[in-house]
């Protein structure tokens, strides 16, 4: 099985740079593969906890190399809770690569572990007879301390039901779980491992390393 490594952060840093410099990003240093992948990017603002910047990645399969190259931009620049991340914001970035795993069909909506699943819910939205989706990582629930139900409702209004939640809504829910694993590195720490392995550290308009 593959793991998210540090070569796929690596990756996405470079595809970014790479498109504020309108240049060609170097080649990735790990194997192709197919998996389903997310990446996500956070800012840190005055040396507090990093704020949740953007995340958009596939729940189904796909070229990891393409993948990761494609939802570095679409979770930078695409990700409509966000203005596009600009380059001037890029020291302050830490980026995050997931790679999913183990997707099992839940018996209901409390059968999954905070801390060790991510979930998928599939639900009929009883206003109007629409099917709704959303996901959460497996680290979302921990970071914000939520028990399983209070994940559950969060999700329900990210798919973007905005009636009331009710017991009835909840058990109609179709829920998949998974695992995950992940790499995350900061742009000073990108910075320092390309100037120790390339002998050069990135530099783009507008940002400094």
């Amino acid at each position: 099985m593959v793991s998210a490594n540090r070569e796929m952060v690596v990756y996405c840093f470079d595809t970014l740079v790479a498109h504020y410099s309108n240049e060609e990003a170097p080649l990735p240093a790990f194997d192709e593969g197919q998996h389903p992948l997310f990446v996500t990017w956070k800012k840190a603002i005055n040396g507090g906890e990093p704020r949740l910047r953007g995340c958009i990645g596939t729940l189904e399969a796909r070229g990891i190399v393409n993948g990761f190259r494609d939802y570095a931009l679409t979770s930078a620049l695409r990700d409509r809770r966000f203005p596009p991340i600009q380059a001037k914001e890029l020291p302050s970035l830490e980026c995050t690569v997931s790679i999913l795993t183990n997707y099992e069909n839940a018996r209901d909506y409390r059968d999954w572990e905070v801390g060790k699943h991510g979930i998928i819910i599939e639900f009929t939205d009883p206003d109007y007879n629409t099917r709704r989706s959303a996901t959460y990582l497996p680290e979302v629930a921990a970071h914000e301390g939520w028990t399983i139900v209070e994940a559950i409702d969060s999700l329900i209004r990210k798919a973007g039901y905005r009636g009331t939640i009710t017991g009835q809504l909840r058990k109609s829910i179709q829920l998949t779980r998974y695992q995950s694993t992940l790499f995350t590195m900061t742009y000073s720490e990108y910075v320092a491992y390309a100037k120790t392995t390339r002998g050069v550290a990135p530099t783009i308009n507008g940002a400094k390393p």
